[in-house]
């Protein structure tokens, strides 16, 4: 298989910033800034989000808007749960089934129905949420909350650009490339 630029960006990526492929395990942060830069500081959390964008071009029609805004609105659930010290088992396995999972629905094309695709990112935006609302310092949830959410829409919106920018028959075979090393990575997270 031949090997794209993104795919490369994306596997050196993965590689080259250990420090950040867990967002989640460092110190607590507030702040509208520092939400905002929660999701694109964990490569789990970047990959994911930007695979959820991809896999919503793909689908199309409905998919392009639902996808995303149940991620988010999920996310935002699962954050203030976090925020409040609200358990929730598995998050780190499921964060990385995340990545991997998307990754695999991006590389086959996958077609299921938007309910059906919007449920499952839900439930992945769910544990990314808990995640970064767990991170959150003790004042200013709501603007490190904005922050997040809006970092992730960005993301969501790369994918989603991506995604349009290979709707050619001829381009899919990129998008399946793309979803393979969106997955790789994600496997590479969990045995790496």
């Amino acid at each position: 298989m031949r090997s794209t630029p993104l795919l490369s960006a994306l596997a050196a990526l993965a590689i080259a910033a250990p420090s950040a492929l867990f967002a989640h395990e460092g110190g607590h942060a507030s702040g509208f800034a520092a939400g905002l830069g929660h999701p694109v500081g964990g490569t789990d959390h970047l990959l994911a989000m930007v695979a959820v964008g991809l896999w919503a071009a793909m689908l199309g029609g409905r998919a392009v808007w639902a996808l995303p805004l149940a991620f988010v609105g999920a996310m935002l659930a699962g954050g203030a749960a976090g925020f409040a010290g609200l358990p929730l088992p598995g998050v780190e396995p499921m964060i990385m089934a995340s990545v991997v999972l998307l990754g695999v629905a991006a590389a086959l094309l996958l077609r299921v129905p938007v309910a059906v695709a919007a449920a499952g990112v839900a439930a992945f935006g769910l544990f990314h949420g808990h995640a970064h609302g767990a991170e959150a310092g003790q004042s200013g949830f709501a603007a490190y909350a904005a922050g997040f959410a809006l970092a992730t829409l960005g993301l969501h919106l790369a994918g989603l650009a991506l995604g349009w920018a290979l709707q050619a028959p001829a381009a899919r075979r990129v998008v399946r490339v793309i979803g393979a090393g969106v997955a790789l990575a994600g496997l590479s997270l969990v045995f790496g």
